[in-house]
């Protein structure tokens, strides 16, 4: 199924009815990865999953969007659904747009899942360092005047050398929105967030870690954290049976 939002085919997918519910995935993904959760659910809610611009076969915006302009995007979509009030779940980078919402009494929704949800910024490894700043010192020589003008393509090939596959992968636009993205921290405002939050999280996630959730933990009022041993990033895909378990006893 397909909407239009300011100018751009949005795809979404819906099943079932009852307790209204939208899911929001994480970045460079799709609501494929919810299949497995809306069967789950469907015989209690009605549930709704939306691919974010760029994504699935949704339209890619023409120009670089912040986090601001993610939530403005839920905001609409749930206006033209007559979404009122969904309990929200959201993966990654939907669960980092799900906090700012929250946090900013955009939405008051009855209840929050997270799943490994962005929203800090982590701490980087050594490795990690010492790899963007020789990005870095690479950009910063090849813009020089005597070497620009042999430069051509040289820019490219570092970063796909030193960026990582997701960003690698996306076009322009959506590099662009990838760096405003990972560069924002919500920690100062999460305390905001007056909805009971449950948080599912992979003991093994390196994308978004385990210590990531137990700092949003401490800093919701209402929140409760469940860890999915031996999982990664995609915790609720790796152990459908037990994450599935969980979501039905919090959304009763």
């Amino acid at each position: 199924m397909y909407i239009n939002i300011d100018g751009l085919n949005i795809e979404y997918t819906e099943q079932g009815s009852g307790i209204p519910v939208l899911l929001l995935h994480g970045w460079n993904s799709s609501f494929d990865v919810y299949k497995g959760i809306m069967s789950a659910l469907s015989d209690r809610c009605r549930l709704v999953a939306v691919n974010f611009p760029g994504c699935g076969n949704s339209d890619t915006m023409e120009k670089p969007w912040k986090l601001e302009d993610y939530c403005d995007f839920v905001l609409k979509f749930m206006k033209e659904l007559n979404l009122e009030n969904p309990i929200l779940i959201g993966h990654s980078h939907g669960g980092r747009t799900i906090l700012k919402m929250a946090a900013e009494s955009m939405v008051n929704p009855p209840k929050i899942v997270l799943l490994d949800s962005a929203g800090l910024i982590p701490k980087k490894s050594f490795k990690q360092k010492f790899r963007a700043k020789s990005f870095k010192a690479i950009k910063w020589s090849l813009s020089l005047p005597i070497i620009k003008n042999y430069s051509e393509g040289l820019l490219e090939k570092a970063r796909n050398h030193y960026g990582s596959a997701d960003y690698n992968a996306a076009p322009l636009v959506l590099r662009q929105t990838m760096v405003s993205l990972v560069n924002t921290d919500l920690r100062d405002i999460i305390s905001n967030i007056k909805s009971p939050t449950l948080l599912i999280w992979g003991e093994n996630d390196t994308a978004t870690p385990l210590s990531d959730a137990k700092i949003i933990e401490s800093l919701i009022p209402d929140a409760g954290l469940c860890v999915i041993k031996g999982a990664g990033h995609y915790s609720f895909c790796e152990n459908p049976y037990q994450a599935h378990a969980i979501l039905r006893s919090f959304i009763k």
